[in-house]
Formats: C-alpha cells, sequence, structure tokens
C-alpha cells in the first residue's frame, strides 16, 4: 500500500468522527474554523486605490493590532485586570503581525530592485 493510500484509510474514521461530515465532503471554499472569523465581503474583488491601498490597509492593520496589545497591556499593568494570558498573547500577534509587514516589505523592495536590474 502505498503512503497516500494509507492516508486514505486514517482520513475516513477521522471524518466519521466529525458530526455532520462524510467522507465525501471536501472544503470548497473557506474553511470556518472555530474562534477564527473570515474575512467579510469578497476577498477576490479587486479593492479601489490599488497596490497602495493594499500596503495602506496592511499597515492600519498592524498599528490597530500593536494599539490593541498596548491597551490589553496597559490594563493588566495598572491593575484592571489580571488577563495577562491575553496580553502576552496580544503582542505576540502583534509583533509576528509587525514581523510579516516587514518581510512583504522587504520582498517588495527586492522584486523592485531586481527588476531594475533587468537589461531592457
Amino acid at each position: 500500500m502505498s503512503l497516500i493510500g494509507s492516508i486514505n484509510t486514517l482520513q475516513t474514521p477521522l471524518l466519521n468522527k466529525l458530526p455532520g461530515l462524510t467522507p465525501n465532503d471536501s472544503p470548497t471554499g473557506p474553511v470556518k474554523l472555530p474562534g477564527i472569523a473570515l474575512p467579510s465581503g469578497d476577498v477576490s474583488a479587486t479593492q479601489p486605490g490599488g497596490f497602495g491601498s493594499v500596503f495602506e490597509n496592511l499597515v492600519s492593520a498592524v498599528d490597530g493590532k500593536q494599539k490593541e496589545a498596548q491597551a490589553v497591556t496597559r490594563d493588566v499593568l495598572l491593575g484592571n485586570t489580571d488577563n495577562l494570558h491575553q496580553s502576552m498573547i496580544a503582542m505576540q500577534e502583534a509583533g509576528v503581525a509587525f514581523q510579516l509587514m516587514v518581510e512583504v516589505r522587504n520582498k517588495v523592495v527586492e522584486s523592485y530592485q531586481e527588476l531594475m536590474r533587468m537589461p531592457v
């Protein structure tokens, strides 16, 4: 039996344990995970404003996460709440979002430089 065949035999008993799913069900679109909201609206549609607005939205989202993390951390430090784990999670999310934004920026700059080096 091949590796893929053995995975398929393992998959069916696991799918039978999930309520409302059959082995023939397969995701045809975004998968809804508990506790994680799907983005609203049609994500495949082009946004007005083009490329600049995409980066503007990215920076705004990262800024929002950092402000949220600062607010939660401030509440913990002032003793308004004892949700230290929520503060740590918010800070980690903000840090990861910032790192992702920097990596995207680096890739865009690298791509631009590669295009500029191409002989015309």
